[in-house]
């Protein structure tokens, strides 16, 4: 064990954090600006490298406040941590719940160093604060945090690392017997192991949780329309494409509505494009909020809109649609009429070109019958 002794650990522990640290600063430098919380996660390992560096002064016995900011190092990161979890979330900050909880704890350590010295109730005391602290960032990335593995691989390190903790807490208390940080033991040398092994997790995930969002978020600018926030173009022809495919291998309907907004540039005209685009939105929320979580809406160019409706045959297409009609009717400032052109999948030998092709000439028809209905066919 000689080649892993505590001190050997701690100066690894100091490294990797140092390290960990200063990669999240540069990511909070070049990441944009709405991926909160990278602030909070780059000091966290930064605050225990300093953590660590300090248990290294307190290897001699009377050398107490430094022991205590060594603790307050280790304490305050934890809390960091769990403050940029919850900025990335972007739920409530509590800073002064962090900072109550942070005071509260360094309360009881320095009690436990300067009035009534135990180490063994200290190292209890510090390792199930350590696990509450994991428990409560764990609950949170359950609640509100994404299902990927960025954000399991955190939640797994942090189970593990709280079942470490309360193991050390009931051993420091069975042994009840003062015993230094630097003892090289096989217990010491497992639990800096872990802690070593903690601190480079959690700020990989950290490094994880950040650029997966950066890439869903430009996954959803390459694949969205910008101003109604419906797919795009390409995506809602590739959405379709996939559906035909799928039609295929399982055979069953799908249907197709091509929606135009009515009078849209005279809207323009009339109030200005502003006015137009808000139109567009209010048009577009109308529209998903009719659709099923099944159905995909995309923005096919200008005022005109692609609706892909699995599962559904031309009865129940039709119903849709009259709903669409009805939902833009509701009185809202920015209401408008639409006309719909709605065609069904006709078998094997159908195609997404011909299905569109004829969903525009129903939408034609629907046009030169006054606007404001849907045809079919």
């Amino acid at each position: 064990m000689s080649s892993l002794d505590p001190r050997s650990l701690i100066a690894m522990a100091v490294f990797m954090s140092l390290v960990m640290g200063v990669v999240l600063a540069f990511m909070r430098h070049y990441y944009p600006r709405n991926i909160r919380g990278l602030r909070e996660w780059a000091c966290a390992p930064l605050a225990w490298a300093l953590g660590a560096l300090l248990h290294l002064v307190t290897s001699a016995q009377w050398l107490q406040a430094p022991l205590f900011l060594a603790n307050a190092c280790v304490l305050g990161g934890l809390l960091l941590f769990h403050l940029g979890c919850r900025r990335f979330l972007q739920q409530p900050d509590l800073k002064t719940v962090l900072l109550g909880i942070w005071l509260a704890a360094l309360v009881s350590v320095a009690w436990l160093i300067w009035v009534a010295p135990s180490y063994p109730l200290r190292l209890a005391f510090v390792s199930l604060t350590i696990a509450a602290l994991h428990a409560w960032t764990l609950a949170l990335l359950w609640r509100h945090g994404p299902r990927r593995f960025p954000v399991r691989l955190v939640q797994a390190t942090q189970a593990l690392h709280i079942a470490a903790l309360l193991v050390r807490a009931v051993t420091a208390l069975a042994r009840y017997q003062d015993a230094g940080l630097m003892e090289p033991s096989f217990m010491q040398v497992l639990h800096l192991g872990m802690h070593v092994t903690v601190v480079l997790l959690l700020t990989i995930g950290a490094v994880l949780m950040a650029t997966d969002r950066v890439h869903t978020e430009f996954e959803h600018m390459a694949t969205h329309d910008s101003l109604t926030g419906a797919l795009n173009r390409r995506a809602i022809l590739a959405k379709c494409q996939e559906e035909r495919d799928r039609a295929l291998r399982q055979p069953q309907s799908f249907s197709l509505m091509l929606l135009d907004l009515d009078h849209f540039k005279a809207v323009n005209d009339t109030h200005g494009h502003q006015h137009g685009d808000r139109v567009l939105q209010h048009f577009t929320q109308s529209v998903q909020a009719v659709l099923r979580r099944t159905d995909r809406l995309g923005r096919y160019g200008g005022e005109e809109f692609v609706a892909l409706l699995p599962g559904t045959d031309a009865v129940a297409a039709q119903t849709l649609a009259r709903r669409i009609h009805v939902a833009l009717a509701s009185g809202h400032a920015l209401d408008c009429q639409v006309s719909i052109g709605l065609t069904g999948w006709q078998g094997v030998h159908d195609t997404v070109d011909a299905m569109l092709a004829r969903a525009d000439t129903q939408l034609y028809r629907a046009k030169a019958q006054g606007r404001n209905q849907t045809c079919a066919g």
